[in-house]
């Protein structure tokens, strides 16, 4: 096996949509868990998941043995979920206020995530209203302050490193800002690079993080 091989196997190229699918939400999974900020949810991916575990859940198992072993492949798809879930909710989490304030951010969450969010900041502000921020004036107890050019929102670190792998030839140059780095990325290529250079390409699915 050649890494032409191993790239399209990456690809999906001839793969079944079950083999597909479970490729699909490692992917995400392996994306969402690499990269400093929340992620567009996979709405499509997550409801043809949906569709096939209320499938199974019909079926008695003591009618078609092979439903034994779909149902044991199911517990691969909902181990990734249930970690995918985690490490989304770990970053709504960490930045809720700054996923509430800033729309573009909004539209990467699903409705239930969108409601949890809003609920674990109303939460959070009133337990910190009721413990020290009553005490304090009015116009220190704002928890998006910006007085001063300093933002009191915590946001993610798009500088951070992440190791990205082509999956195909990526037409323009990656530019790293404030930098004089610049390359072009080729199929199979892996690069250590700040996230921020090569988030475009990721989410068009040009390149995947590992």
């Amino acid at each position: 096996m050649d890494i032409d091989d191993i790239l399209a196997e990456v690809s999906g190229e001839g793969l079944s949509p079950e083999t597909r699918d479970l490729q699909d939400l490692t992917r995400a999974w392996v994306t969402e868990r690499s990269a400093p900020e929340l992620l567009q949810w996979p709405s499509d991916l997550m409801a043809q998941i949906e569709v096939v575990e209320e499938q199974v859940g019909n079926i008695d198992p003591k009618t078609n043995f092979r439903l034994i072993i779909i149902q044991t492949e199911l517990e691969r798809f909902k181990f990734l979920v249930r970690s995918f879930l985690r490490t989304r909710i770990a970053k709504i989490d960490k930045h809720a206020l700054y996923l509430l304030t800033n729309p573009a951010q909004s539209a990467r969450l699903s409705p239930s995530e969108l409601q949890y969010a809003s609920s674990h900041q109303a939460l959070l502000e009133a337990h910190y209203r009721s413990s020290f921020l009553s005490q304090f004036p009015a116009s220190l107890q704002r928890l998006d302050d910006t007085a001063g050019g300093i933002s009191m929102i915590e946001q993610p670190d798009v500088e951070k490193a992440v190791f990205v792998r082509a999956l195909r030839d990526v037409e323009e140059p990656i530019i790293v800002d404030g930098t004089d780095i610049d390359f072009e990325m080729r199929r199979g290529d892996v690069y250590v690079v700040r996230w921020s250079a090569v988030r475009d390409v990721v989410m068009n699915g040009d390149a995947e993080l590992i």
